[in-house]
């Protein structure tokens, strides 16, 4: 299997009265389209979580994110593709790829509201022991959290790469619920960075997830800080149960 280390990701909110024609419709043709331009190995779309409990507990450590007017916030859905190489989403692009599309397409498409996309490319990735073995499955997990953001400075890019480096990926390889966590940067798109976190599901994740640093202090107040320094594209990072491809 070529491994997976690029990927085009889509954010957006829908009008709730057309949502079920719109899954219908982007579960059983778009994602088949998309999954047929040459060199895409997988594709997947999730619906956010209300109400979730962000990591350390309380209001988050988020202090600082983008507003509508530098970019679009739509934060219902996330529509996922998987390839070996970023260049796959941009030979021939989007809007190449648009064009090929028929009117039922474009008139689905159009229902989205907040739209933002991304072409990223993978920094680091780590497998938890939710894991399959031996070879995981390409397809990304049952929930999602998936943060999306700037430096607030470009001079604290520096201690944000050795944080990932040092602490929240290799202290995530033992947390049970993890399947894979990966950290991203961008080729194309808001924001420059993202990191895409699978678990078996939102239970897990609230169990083993969310207070996991309380026993290291050191390290939570090194997270505190890092992540007070960055700019998010929403208040949170989305948590997401995936509706495709369906779940067992």
């Amino acid at each position: 299997m070529v491994p997976d280390r690029a990927y085009w990701i889509t954010w957006y909110d829908l009008p709730e009265q057309d949502r079920d024609a719109y899954l219908a419709w982007v579960h059983g043709t778009y994602i088949q389209k998309v999954m047929q331009l040459p060199g895409v190995l997988w594709g997947a779309h999730y619906a956010s979580l209300q109400d979730i409990a962000p990591l350390g507990g309380g209001k988050g450590r988020v202090s600082k994110h983008a507003g509508a007017a530098e970019v679009p916030q739509g934060d219902g859905y996330i529509l996922l593709f998987g390839a070996a190489a970023p260049h796959v989403f941009a030979d021939p692009g989007r809007t190449a790829f648009l064009e090929t599309l028929d009117g039922t397409d474009h008139r689905m498409l159009a229902l989205r509201s907040g739209e933002r996309s991304n072409i990223m490319l993978e920094e680091a990735r780590v497998h938890g022991p939710d894991a399959k073995k031996p070879a995981p499955d390409v397809t990304p997990g049952p929930c999602i959290q998936l943060g999306s953001f700037n430096s607030s400075d470009w001079r604290d890019e520096e201690d944000m790469a050795r944080w990932y480096a040092q602490w929240r990926l290799p202290s995530l390889q033992a947390l049970p619920g993890v399947i894979r966590v990966r950290k991203l940067v961008s080729v194309a798109g808001w924001a420059k960075h993202a990191c895409f976190y699978e678990f078996t599901s939102l239970a897990a994740r609230n169990a083993h997830f969310v207070h996991y640093e309380a026993s290291r202090p050191e390290m939570e107040a090194w997270s505190k800080e890092v992540v007070r320094r960055l700019v998010h594209a929403t208040p949170l990072p989305i948590v997401a149960k995936r509706t495709y491809p369906p779940l067992d």
